[in-house]
């Protein structure tokens, strides 16, 4: 079936109403951003399970978004959006975030394999059907929750090092964040691990990957490039430097990660130590 021509003028005023950015709205929804772009740019079609997310997170009639309201006549003055009734157990956030956070829980404590969508429905307190309206397939959900992961990871950086005395001092903070002390950071860890193994068989997941390092090195690389301009680096080559910490805080981290809590094994702040004793005689400027 075609989609109607003005679905992406519906989803804009959705955007519009919401009062946020293009990239916080396609962080609510848990999709791409440039897909976002794309589908509301008329170059790609929105899915159905992203205009439920979307119809769900907006708390705005499907109907109406899609254009189908009770087969209305194309000519009659379209409707406004309009809230539609939710189930008693949906959860402020919305239903597909709620699904992705439990999703990103169950994995970390099971691995993405041996959850089954059962498991998230139970979670949520919905049914399995209401997990494959919004997530078609296992895919969708792997590939959702690595994306909210991402985002989560880059808004709480961001967050981090707004206030850093210098470039040394946003390195640091950068290190604490990936240290993984709380169960939240270990969560994290976990579902990377899980997305590591499965970036070697899914190209889409790959390229999520793929996405993620790229970030995550060039940020790395130009607090290393701010601090060498701010001579409390050496006169090093960024991107260099940002490949050799990030594969030690991967290393590291999968090591704290795998280490019995109650037996030998390297433990954070083994990890903390070595990662800063690391920048100290590789970066520091002495």
């Amino acid at each position: 079936m075609e989609q109607d021509p003005e679905v992406p003028a519906r989803v804009r005023e959705v955007i519009a109403a919401a009062g946020v950015t293009q990239r916080e709205f396609a962080r609510r929804i848990v999709m791409d951003p440039s897909k976002l772009s794309r589908s509301l740019g008329g170059t790609r079609r929105f899915t159905a399970a992203e205009l439920a997310r979307i119809a769900d997170t907006a708390d705005v009639d499907a109907a109406w978004l899609l254009g189908t309201r009770g087969g209305a006549d194309p000519a009659a003055p379209r409707p406004e959006a309009a809230p539609r009734g939710r189930r008693a157990a949906a959860p402020p956030e919305g239903r597909p975030l709620q699904i992705i956070r439990e999703t990103v829980r169950l994995i970390a404590d099971q691995g993405f394999h041996a959850v089954r969508v059962q498991d998230i429905a139970k979670a949520c307190e919905t049914s399995t059907a209401a997990i494959h309206y919004h997530f078609p397939g296992r895919d969708d959900l792997l590939e959702a929750a690595a994306r909210w992961c991402m985002d989560e990871d880059t808004a709480r950086r961001a967050a981090r090092i707004a206030e850093a005395a210098d470039a040394a001092d946003e390195l640091r903070q950068l290190i604490e964040l990936q240290t993984p002390r709380t169960a939240r950071q270990r969560d994290q860890w976990s579902v990377w691990l899980d997305l590591w193994a499965e970036a070697a068989r899914s190209t889409a997941v790959g390229r999520l990957h793929t996405e993620y390092y790229r970030q995550w090195r060039d940020t790395v690389a130009d607090v290393v490039r701010r601090g060498v301009a701010q001579r409390v680096f050496r006169p090093v080559d960024p991107d260099a430097a940002a490949l050799h910490l990030t594969a030690l805080i991967d290393g590291l981290a999968t090591q704290v990660l795998a280490a019995d809590p109650e037996g030998p094994g390297t433990r954070p702040d083994d990890m903390h130590a070595a990662l800063l004793a690391h920048v100290d005689a590789t970066l520091t400027a002495h």
